[in-house]
């Protein structure tokens, strides 16, 4: 990320000649540099209630409202069965956007997301270069998704064969990312899949005393007064941090592959398909301690990711469509996708 920081800075502050302001100029025309403020109701109020003893105890999870704020620049464009927005407020979506092939030679989009769902804050990025020629292609992209779990950056070189609809590609892709497959609660897991949660507390600084019923946080503060308690609701809290924390002191790994691809594309006013997949079939080993082939069994394994978008219009009152977008990487899947019939009344 700070080598695509140090590029705008450089781009935005060159005192070149005039050639390469003019150059600079041509990259940035036609794009969209946007800020954007989007908020609305989370989930609603939920009552809680339990018995003590004879005494009817209640309480109310209150959930804070969904908000995100967004910022971005993008010079992407549009396909023919895209329609324009007066403004660009930051909830756009676009599935044609994780394409290979654009209509335009060079496209970008640069999107930060700081916002709140469900309670929950995230900071998603979306960043992409995209640069398409005749006979070769090549994209680089960096995605972060808190929602879906998923944070990788990756870039692709490939040759191109087919300037019609139907154009197929085969190149190198390269994938930095966390280990994904590695597990670090295996290591205090029996054989039948249970685990040592409760040497794993001591580890991590808490106190059991079973006789007094007596637990104990680092702090020495008393965090539950039963088994029940601490098995079904501080337990879960602290397998979690765990698994953030060596996740965390963990460095990305590179991932180097294979990629065969095609995009389609064919559009017509009352009917259209946008299609494109990606397979990575083979996957170097480079032998690290947490290379994806030791979680699978020194096997190779297929990562792909595609999109479909269609669109027929039986008639001027009756259309339908199906859009949607699907990435199996490692471990990770994530997923969109829409789907509809529109009957219009005249």
């Amino acid at each position: 990320m700070r080598y695509i920081a140090i590029l705008i800075l450089f781009l935005a502050s060159c005192a070149a000649p005039k050639k390469c302001c003019s150059q600079i100029k041509k990259a940035f025309k036609f794009s969209t540099f946007y800020v954007a403020a989007n908020g609305g109701t989370s989930l609603s109020d939920e009552d809680i209630y339990s018995v003590d003893g004879s005494t009817l105890v209640y309480d109310t999870i209150f959930t804070p409202y969904d908000y995100s704020l967004t910022m971005g620049i993008r010079r992407i464009k549009r396909f023919g069965y895209e329609g324009s927005t007066p403004f660009k407020d930051g909830t756009e979506t676009s599935f044609s956007d994780a394409a290979s092939v654009g209509r335009s030679p060079f496209e970008y989009l640069f999107e930060v997301d700081y916002k709140r769902q469900e309670g929950i804050e995230y900071f998603d990025q979306t960043h992409f270069l995209r640069y398409v020629k005749d006979n070769w292609l090549a994209k680089a992209e960096y995605i972060k998704d808190g929602f879906a779990d998923i944070e990788y950056f990756e870039s692709s070189q490939r040759l191109r064969v087919g300037k019609g609809k139907l154009s197929l590609n085969l190149g190198a892709v390269q994938r930095l990312a966390e280990p994904y497959g590695y597990d670090p609660l295996e290591e205090w897991s029996f054989d039948n899949n249970r685990i040592h949660y409760t040497c794993l507390a001591i580890e991590e600084g808490y106190s059991v005393d079973v006789y007094e019923s007596e637990y104990r946080n680092p702090d020495g503060e008393i965090v539950a007064t039963s088994s029940e308690v601490w098995n079904q609701v501080v337990m879960p809290g602290i397998l979690k941090d765990f698994v953030e924390d060596k996740r965390k002191e963990l460095q990305n790994q590179w991932q180097h592959s294979v990629v065969v691809g095609f995009d389609f594309y064919h559009y017509k006013k009352n009917f259209w398909l946008h299609s494109w997949g990606n397979l990575m079939p083979y996957h170097y080993n480079d032998g690290g301690e947490f290379s994806y082939h030791n979680f699978n069994d020194g096997e190779q394994w297929y990562d792909y990711s595609g999109g479909l978008i269609f669109g027929y219009k039986l008639n001027k009152n009756l259309g339908c469509f199906i859009e949607g977008k699907y990435n199996k990487y490692w471990s990770k899947e994530w997923y969109d996708f829409k789907c509809g019939i529109n009957y219009v009344i005249f």
